[in-house]
């Protein structure tokens, strides 16, 4: 039973489809004239219009790239370079995926001043904070659209705005929002946004950029002409021609799959807090994606419980896929305040599309009897009939 959507999902079938006459015999360059790189062009400028439709954009306003991480690189980093003679100061949070977190921290030893904003609670940047970092020589400010941890969904929309009266760069990597929330480029304000394919059920390694008409970055790489020449290197046709079909589909099931999946993380929640005594819910309820449920649990460690779940044949994980083999706690979940002991007792789990409803009390069950066993096991509990 797969419950680790944010960290990758399924390839869907018909994506497979799509791709599979570019992995055999539809093989062109897209650069050539003839007929065989003709044709690819033409897939490639049909998937391009798929993904500016998901999110409100001009297909001329898609770059294609390897993934989110190269995504949220060209836009800080081609942004930082591009824009150095005007200022070296960027605001961004502390609760970042490692994409955005860690390229702010390279900068910073480039000479680059870098604010982190803090959370609270909640999980949730506050606007005015943002508002009161802006300094004259801001350049840029990036903030994720939702948190690949904890799943709550930040203001973007009134940070673009201030930022836009100001004249400075917004980014925001909607890396986990882009097919399960409505997702439009002009009502958040952005400039610059990040997405990726296997978020999405589409294929790994591809993913793209949007980059508002207008806006100038420095390219990262250098070579040929390709992507208007921010990211030359011939185009991988197979897999954006995946991307391009994951994003129509999403577009065309969007709110029939986020009602859907909304419910079962609504059942998820209320059972996991109200069948094991001392969970708790991370992140704002109901600010938050519809397939993220992310708990912690007294007197555990994240990952046993994982482990004990994959026994059952759940797969979850405690945070980020990115840092999981990191023995730190989350930076995300001690941005919320969490002592240390507490954010190592954390569970995500992230639900999509092909989850079932009998799913869930299955692992509502499988969890409570997961807590049970480990928490005889552990020092650290010390239950009130215990005492």
């Amino acid at each position: 039973m797969y419950m680790d959507n944010s960290a990758t999902s399924h390839l869907d079938p018909e994506v497979l489809r799509e791709m599979e006459p570019f992995l055999k015999e539809e093989f062109g360059n897209a650069s050539t004239f003839y007929s065989l790189g003709r044709d690819a062009r033409k897939a490639l400028e049909i998937a391009r219009e798929n993904v500016a439709a998901l999110i409100g954009a001009s297909p001329q306003e898609i770059i294609f790239t390897s993934g989110g991480t190269e995504s949220d690189n060209m836009a800080i980093k081609g942004t930082a370079y591009k824009w150095k003679s005007k200022g070296k100061h960027i605001i961004t949070s502390v609760i970042e995926h490692p994409a955005v977190r860690e390229t702010c921290k390279y900068l910073e030893t480039q000479g680059f001043e870098v604010t982190y904003l803090p959370v609270y609670e909640e999980g949730i940047v506050r606007v005015s904070d943002v508002e009161a970092a802006i300094r004259d020589d801001t350049i840029l400010i990036t903030i994720m659209h939702a948190n690949n941890e904890i799943g709550t969904i930040q203001p973007i929309a009134e940070i673009g705005k201030i930022a836009r009266e100001k004249g400075i760069y917004f980014h925001t990597d909607a890396v986990q929002s882009v097919g399960k929330i409505p997702v439009d480029v002009a009502e958040l304000n952005v400039d610059l946004l990040s997405l990726s394919a296997h978020k999405l059920n589409g294929p790994k390694g591809i993913g793209a950029i949007y980059i508002r008409k207008g806006i100038v970055l420095e390219p990262l790489i250098h070579g040929g002409g390709h992507e208007r020449g921010i990211r030359p290197g011939t185009e991988n046709i197979p897999s954006i021609v995946g991307l391009g079909k994951a994003c129509s589909l999403a577009n065309s099931n969007l709110e029939e799959n986020r009602v859907y999946i909304s419910k079962l993380r609504d059942s998820l929640i209320d059972g996991v807090l109200e069948n094991i005594e001392e969970s708790y819910l991370n992140g704002d309820r109901t600010n938050r994606l519809p397939n993220n449920a992310h708990f912690r649990f007294t007197g555990i460690e994240g990952e046993s419980l994982v482990l004990h779940l994959d026994s059952k044949n759940i797969a979850a994980s405690t945070g980020s896929a990115c840092s999981s083999k990191n023995l730190e706690p989350s930076h995300v979940l001690m941005a919320l305040g969490l002592e240390e002991v507490a954010a190592h007792g954390s569970l995500r789990l992230t639900l999509g599309k092909e989850n079932k409803p009998e799913d869930i009390p299955y692992t509502i069950t499988s969890i409570k009897e997961a807590v049970e066993t480990l928490r005889k096991l552990s020092p650290l509990w010390c239950s009130a009939e215990n005492l």
